[in-house]
């Protein structure tokens, strides 16, 4: 009779030798001592389920903000149609032409804000003012606004700040006061504006019944800095695709200049926030709660032409402000009044924004740590990559987007700076990371000191020449 599986075999001595298939009883192996003596490679041993878990959860999360980003950034590029429908209509209305009350607030700009007024003062439209708003204690500045004011007569005049500390939103507030014009618009002391922009804008105006109009800004010197490029595409993208998503949504956080305002809603809703560092992304949240209707325009050939900041410090302060300014609009909670989930949604998704960039810069080192020493599971490794794959596709998406940029704006590029955009991208992306941390902690000290941009009128630099309005609307029409 045969011995059960798992018995012994007797040999005719009468002796018990192990049955082969009984690891419990068979002799230990060299191998086996060896790994009896080495750590178990269970995730429970080295990070834990509950880490493993936390990583899985924030390559997920990272996934999808880089996925959802890469899809707005790609909104007006859906159809042929849709691109279209991006750029100005015409620069001409039947209607009675508005009357523009253009203000230009300047804090320590006597560096650019003469060229400024100039060129305002050059656009082609009548029925404009031009408000320069100086700080009583910027006497530089203020002397700049003045000569300026008696080279145009009429079109350029000066309105004193003395309110204090000071800020842009107090500065606009303060000249709000003093408009005659039917639609406000907004400019930086540093901005080159096209001579037909307003004309354009007051069409746009009058095709939409639009309480907002929102034109295109655009930074222009791609070549200075190694982040200089980077900065250029994120303006182009911005304004070129991303704000159009917004203003289809109904809620938009509007640019800081070349927005236009029909002026009895600015004083409906009492002006800009003079607390905000962002006043501009709040008045938009403010107006979106009311249900404005907002336009938005971008041709290259009719942007706002501004510079990069100069230095990385100087780049910092700005993104951080930007950021603070956001978690202030957040904390402010006016979001919470738009009418629809959706909107709200999108709304606190986008304020929110600063935390989603300060967790991926403290997330940095972490993953590098976790990538070189931590064990996990193949499948969790797998994972931690999936924030790669939308990150491969935006690198793709901004080198078409410069080749796009350097058509439209005959800028040339050239191969070395295809590999600047590449090498940069990850160093940028540290860079705006550890400006989302500074604001996260100047917000939760409760610093809100306004940190100023230096200007050095980069932009002004031989530029192209302009496309003449004909030749822009026989292109259009083609």
């Amino acid at each position: 009779m045969l011995p059960e599986q798992g018995g012994s075999l007797t040999d005719p001595l009468g002796g018990g030798i192990p049955a082969v298939d009984d690891p419990s009883t068979a002799p230990a192996t060299p191998d086996d001592v060896t790994a009896q003596t080495q750590p178990s490679e269970n995730p429970s041993s080295v990070l834990g389920w509950t880490g493993v878990l936390l990583l899985v959860l924030v390559s997920l999360l990272l996934s999808g903000v880089a996925f959802t980003t890469l899809a707005w950034m790609l909104h007006a590029w859906r159809t042929p149609e849709g691109l279209r429908a991006t750029r100005f209509g015409g620069r001409s209305s039947r209607e009675k032409p508005l009357r523009f009350s253009l203000l230009v607030p300047a804090r320590h700009e006597e560096q650019v804000l003469g060229d400024t007024l100039d060129t305002l003062s050059a656009l082609d439209y009548g029925d404009l003012e031009i408000i320069a708003i100086v700080g009583d204690d910027d006497e530089g500045t203020a002397a700049v606004a003045r000569a300026a004011a008696a080279r145009h007569p009429g079109r350029v005049r000066v309105v004193v700040d003395s309110s204090v500390p000071k800020n842009k939103p107090k500065a606009l507030n303060t000249a709000l006061r003093e408009v005659t014009g039917d639609v406000v618009g907004v400019f930086d002391a540093e901005d080159e504006v096209h001579s037909d922009l307003l004309a354009h804008i007051d069409a746009r105006f009058h095709e939409t019944k639009a309480d907002i109009v929102q034109g295109g800004v655009q930074l222009m010197n791609v070549h200075t800095t190694w982040w200089s490029m980077r900065n250029c595409l994120e303006y182009y993208f911005w304004f070129r695709s991303r704000l159009h998503f917004h203003a289809g949504q109904r809620f938009i956080p509007l640019g800081g200049n070349t927005v236009f305002m029909r002026t009895d809603l600015l004083r409906e809703v009492d002006g800009w926030d003079p607390e905000c560092l962002a006043e501009d992304c709040e008045i938009g949240v403010r107006v979106s709660t009311r249900g404005a209707t907002v336009a938005v325009a971008y041709d290259p050939e009719l942007v706002t032409r501004e510079e990069t900041p100069g230095a990385l410090p100087s780049l910092i302060k700005q993104r951080t402000r930007w950021n603070q300014g956001f978690l202030q609009v957040l904390a402010k909670g006016v979001w919470r009044d738009l009418p629809t989930a959706r909107q709200r949604l999108l709304a606190r998704y986008t304020l929110s924004m600063p935390f989603l960039q300060a967790f991926t810069g403290l997330m940095i080192p972490v993953s590098i740590a976790l990538v070189l020493f931590a064990k996990v599971p193949t499948w969790v490794s797998l994972v931690t990559f999936l924030p790669l794959v939308p990150t491969l596709v935006t690198l793709a998406v901004e080198a078409a987007g410069l080749h796009e940029f350097g058509r439209a704006y005959d800028v040339k590029v050239r191969l070395r700076d295809y590999v600047v955009l590449v090498v940069g991208a990850f160093p940028y992306q540290v860079l705006l990371a550890g400006a989302a941390v500074r604001a996260v902690w100047r917000e939760k000290r409760g610093q809100r000191g306004w940190e100023k941009t230096e200007h050095s009128n980069l932009h002004r630099t031989p530029a192209p020449t302009l496309a003449p309005v004909v030749e822009l609307a026989d292109r259009k029409a083609s």
